[in-house]
């Protein structure tokens, strides 16, 4: 069964998007190749993107994830049928002279429409959502220690973003000190975000979560589970990731609710909130499984 519920790694290019968005006539790779992403053995799975000055790979991602990264949008609010969720490509590109890695998404952006031949819409949907917020009698866990060495990295090294997953558990680097394990009934952060922590959750919940926690640190904890809660989202990590699952695997997640994991997170004083909220959604409305030539 493969375990990958690596796909966030891709949203972290997203993110670091947002941050630096410059006004810019439509940027697009100056080279770059797709080919279908490697058989791997079967029960384990990987996924990553390194930037290394110029060139930016992408491996083992789905067409979900990379409209995901295009367009900074969450997988939940991406809908289009299923083979974009189970089809996996590899991407090797060069970056224009000039150009910035906060260009990417909008690279990504030229590179599906011209080569997927992607198109959609928008829609407005009301989704049930966890509102994350902190606990009434306050947070509880510390901020990450500084990084001693954060002064000498050098912004031009690659970045790496990787993750590996079995059925033996996930583990995800995002890069910069920033990473997650999910194994042995345990979810343990190194210098998680809330960001990261909420992008990291979601892909072992039923449905997404929204951030209203205010908080801007980095934090170091461990949620403790209970083995059936942890049984339950790696089974969930795989859905979300477009696995397909037998029915009896799936029969599991029937009714289930991680009450371990609402615990856990009360512990380091947070609480996760059942609601609705009108979240965009994306429709892809064409996409052409085979991409064009490179």
């Amino acid at each position: 069964m493969n375990m990958n519920a690596t796909a966030r790694v891709c949203l972290v290019v997203a993110g670091a998007a947002a941050a630096f968005a410059q006004n810019s006539p439509r940027p697009e790779f100056e080279v770059a190749t797709i080919r279908p992403s490697a058989e791997q053995p079967a029960g384990t799975g990987s996924a990553g993107v390194r930037i290394d000055g110029a060139q930016v790979r992408f491996v083992g991602l789905s067409l979900k994830d990379y409209i995901g990264s295009a367009y900074r949008v969450k997988l939940y609010q991406i809908s289009g049928p299923d083979w974009i969720g189970s089809e996996r490509f590899d991407v090797a590109a060069t970056l224009p002279a000039g150009s910035q890695t906060s260009q990417i998404s909008e690279m990504l952006q030229h590179l599906l429409a011209e080569r997927f031949q992607v198109k959609f819409h928008r829609e407005k949907k009301d989704f049930p959502v966890y509102v994350l917020e902190v606990a009434k009698d306050g947070l509880k866990m510390q901020e990450s220690a500084p990084d001693p060495n954060a002064a000498k990295e050098d912004a031009r090294a690659p970045e790496t973003f990787a993750g590996t997953g079995s059925s033996q558990g996930i583990s995800v680097n995002l890069g910069r000190g920033s990473s997650y394990t999910f194994s042995n009934n345990k979810f343990v952060a190194k210098g998680l975000t809330m960001e990261y922590l909420v992008g990291s959750l979601e892909r072992f919940l039923d449905r997404p979560i929204v951030d209203m926690t205010n908080l801007r640190g980095r934090y170091d904890f461990v949620l403790n589970l209970t083995e059936e809660d942890y049984r339950t989202m790696l089974i969930q990590s795989a859905v979300a990731a477009g696995v397909v699952l037998p029915p009896q695997a799936l029969r599991l997640l029937d009714g289930a609710s991680p009450v371990s994991l609402f615990d856990a997170m009360q512990k380091v004083g947070l609480k996760l909130d059942a609601r609705k909220a009108p979240l965009d959604l994306l429709v892809i409305d064409e996409a052409r499984k085979t991409p064009t030539d490179n």
